[in-house]
């Protein structure tokens, strides 16, 4: 300040001594006229700078300074100073806000903006998708006039947002399940959070269906067995029927066992993310010992067919993937009528993988029942599997096998037209030992 003052006193002096010095030349009369001169002088300078600046603070150039002598020199000066400062200071809030923007887009969760009348102020891509909202489009709608879901309106309105609400069927899935949750902020305005928790509300009902067939599947025996203990022990009976008895308490134990054994598997196979090992198995072998298995279990009763195995071998735990390959098989035979063709095929595929699958000329699955027929203890006829020995948990243990193998399980079945389970292996999977040539079928008759 100190320095504008002086500067000002010292132009004010100078026009002074031009006057004073004007009159002692030319006369007092001189030296006014000049006075008066260099006032008219300075009052246009400033006013022509004023409607400079007034130009520059209505519309500001950041990059340019505007040359002036003396005081307004100095003013220009030190306002571009400020000017380029607050330029910078709103180019970093403008970055750091974009920077929040892209971190809330990457975030897994739905964010909306609610203003004090309900409005939508924004909302992120996540959102967009729990919801079947635009952002562009619903922006300051009524967020009740998008989603009039009942629960959710009374949710929004109740001012009660302690717990999340679970929607169900929203957005453009229409088959999800969501957790929101309000959370008020500023001057009445809202921020909603919505989470997609179809998959855990789909775990937490599996578990509770896998606790209760668990319980069921167990209880189921153990009710037999405890019934057949108290017959022996009250009631006098024949060598005979003693036997009969301890046959039938054998088999509901062998029962029990095969669960528990199977339930172990499964607990295995989930703990460990690799195959134990990653050996080379000779599909060749495989064949001949899964061919052997069928007729074995066959007993006669079905045409059985198998294809292919040489010059096609896999990488990875032998004893897993037999395992999940004889579980195919037995199912083939064991829902298969009497008289019924099952084919074993193996083979490579157009992606340089290669394909194992079981085809059954048996009774079909409907439709509805192959999604899940990899679920532990899921059974299209519960009557019927536990008359054929399974326990429920085999296509969950395949599943597992073929996780752990980068593999993957396609079903395809026609009512009164049979089965395909097929079993498709990645390249990485793969060993070609030699050329692959066209097998012949191998049919056995039993």
């Amino acid at each position: 300040m100190n320095i504008i003052w002086a500067r000002a006193l010292a132009f004010l002096i100078l026009q002074a001594a031009i006057s004073v010095a004007v009159g002692w030349l030319f006369g007092a009369s001189a030296g006014y006229v000049t006075a008066v001169a260099l006032l008219v002088i300075q009052l246009f300078f400033n006013v022509y700078h004023a409607q400079r600046l007034w130009r520059l603070l209505d519309a500001p150039v950041y990059g340019e300074v505007p040359s002036a002598l003396g005081l307004w020199g100095e003013i220009y000066y030190r306002l571009h100073k400020l000017a380029k400062r607050w330029h910078n200071q709103v180019k970093q809030v403008e970055q750091q806000h974009a920077r929040f923007i892209q971190a809330i887009q990457a975030s897994p969760n739905g964010v909306i903006m609610l203003d004090e009348q309900n409005q939508i102020e924004w909302c992120n891509a996540i959102a967009e998708m729990h919801f079947g909202i635009d952002a562009r489009r619903d922006l300051r709608q009524q967020i009740t006039h998008l989603l009039r879901t009942p629960a959710f309106v009374h949710y929004l309105s109740s001012e009660r947002y302690d717990e999340a609400l679970l929607m169900h069927h929203m957005g453009e899935k229409r088959n999800n399940v969501l957790s929101m949750q309000v959370f008020p902020y500023g001057d009445n305005r809202k921020l909603i959070i919505s989470l997609d928790v179809t998959d855990l509300e789909r775990t937490d009902a599996m578990r509770r269906d896998f606790v209760a067939n668990v319980s069921h599947e167990l209880k189921t025996p153990l009710t037999v067995l405890s019934g057949f203990l108290e017959t022996v022990g009250e009631l006098p009976l024949s060598p005979d029927e003693v036997q009969r008895y301890v046959e039938i308490m054998r088999q509901q134990a062998g029962r029990m066992q095969n669960i528990v054994n199977d339930l172990l598997t499964l607990a295995k196979l989930e703990g460990s993310g690799k195959p134990p090992s990653d050996d080379r198995i000779d599909m060749g072998m495989q064949m001949r010992s899964l061919r052997g298995d069928a007729e074995g279990l066959s007993q006669g009763r079905h045409v059985i067919e198998v294809t292919g195995g040489e010059g096609l071998d896999l990488r990875g735990a032998e004893g897993e993937l037999h395992s999940a390959f004889s579980n195919l098989v037995s199912n083939a035979v064991r829902y298969t009528p009497q008289g019924g063709k099952i084919r074993i095929e193996w083979g490579a595929t157009d992606d340089g993988g290669a394909r194992f699958a079981v085809i059954d000329s048996g009774l079909g699955i409907p439709a509805e029942h192959i999604p899940r027929l990899t679920e532990r203890f899921y059974r299209i006829d519960r009557s019927r599997s536990r008359d054929t020995g399974g326990t429920g948990l085999g296509l969950a243990i395949v599943k597992h096998v073929l996780t752990r193998h980068q593999a993957d399980l396609r079903v395809t079945s026609e009512e009164g037209h049979g089965s395909t389970f097929a079993i498709h292996f990645p390249p990485t999977r793969v060993v070609h030992r030699a050329p692959v040539d066209t097998p012949s079928d191998v049919s056995v008759n039993g």
